[in-house]
């Protein structure tokens, strides 16, 4: 386990790593160290993966939502204008891989006094910017344990305490005197061996992706229909906008190609419900947008028979 924590802070620029059972319960342990919690708020982006929104409310605190620029991450001019007086945090979220404005997101969070804490799931191979990021380790993530997550940070503090609250909060002689509200959040030793032996070959991942990318480019950005989207930092998937989004999603099925559509605006979700999600730009996105098959397994020739069915559907 430490071996784990160890390799993959050491590989993303950071002094401290604490292993637990998700990238969600990674965004939970961040938010209750920084002890965020009842009538506090925490700005985090429409358009993400409810798991985002989720952790916000788990925490006990209340998710204020800020639409998304033209390259999908939070709009940063526009998160001023949600901060009140009971804003802790801001969640920036790297999405599809894309890294956020940070620099202006830390002006803002020193100006008003905010944490800043990443959700760069998607983004593994960034180093941390913020107090602290968080990572998913599930199945479709560059580096994967099957299902689990690491928070990484530069703060002893708020290391010390996602570890200690991970864990169902032991005292240090293990008194079963336990002092707050903690979790069984604890990752698995098979589950560290498994991930510590991809964080030796992350830089070879991190580089076959981004020939994925380039593939996708060179052949997708002149087909009428499809809109390439802005240059990812981190290639995790090869996301791309496009005409008749469904019908090109059941077709592609039906050749044996998975795709995903894109996330829909957290005031989209029952739980969030607003109705003036229609008019966000996160809709705008939501309706149109899908990611294609991106992993290390892909070949050149599983990539062009791919792209090939693209323009097939859209001759």
């Amino acid at each position: 386990m430490a071996k784990f924590e160890s390799a993959f802070s050491d590989y993303h620029k950071a002094l401290y790593g604490i292993s637990c059972s998700s990238g969600t319960n990674a965004l939970i342990l961040a938010l209750r160290a920084c002890n965020i919690g009842k009538g506090d708020e925490v700005i985090i982006p429409e358009f993400t993966m409810i798991a985002t929104a989720w952790a916000v409310t788990i925490a006990g605190a209340r998710p204020v939502f800020v639409d998304c620029g033209n390259d999908l991450n939070i709009d940063v001019s526009l998160i001023e204008g949600k901060i009140t007086k009971r804003t802790r945090a801001i969640i920036p979220v790297h999405v599809y891989g894309r890294v956020c404005d940070i620099d202006a997101i830390n002006q803002i969070a020193h100006d008003y006094n905010l944490y800043v804490i990443e959700d760069s799931c998607e983004a593994h191979g960034t180093k941390v910017r913020g107090d602290i990021a968080c990572f998913s380790l599930f199945a479709n993530k560059i580096i994967t344990a099957g299902e689990g997550g690491i928070c990484i940070t530069n703060d002893k503090r708020l290391a010390k305490q996602i570890r200690h609250l991970s864990s169902m909060a032991f005292d240090n002689i293990h008194s079963f005197l336990h002092k707050k509200l903690s979790y069984n959040f604890r990752f698995t030793a098979l589950q560290a061996a498994v991930a510590l032996g991809q964080i030796e070959r992350i830089d070879q991942f991190l580089e076959y992706r981004k020939k994925l990318e380039k593939w996708y480019d060179e052949e997708l950005r002149d087909v009428r229909g499809v809109i390439t989207m802005p240059k990812r930092d981190v290639v995790w998937h090869y996301d791309l906008l496009c005409d008749k989004r469904d019908d090109l999603v059941k077709y592609l099925k039906e050749q044996g190609i998975e795709t995903r559509v894109y996330f829909k605006p957290m005031s989209a979700q029952p739980m969030y419900f607003d109705e003036s999600y229609l008019a966000l730009k996160a809709w705008e996105y939501a309706k149109c947008g899908l990611y294609l098959p991106t992993h290390t397994c892909l070949t050149k020739n599983d990539v062009d028979y791919i792209i090939n069915e693209i323009k097939q559907f859209y001759s």
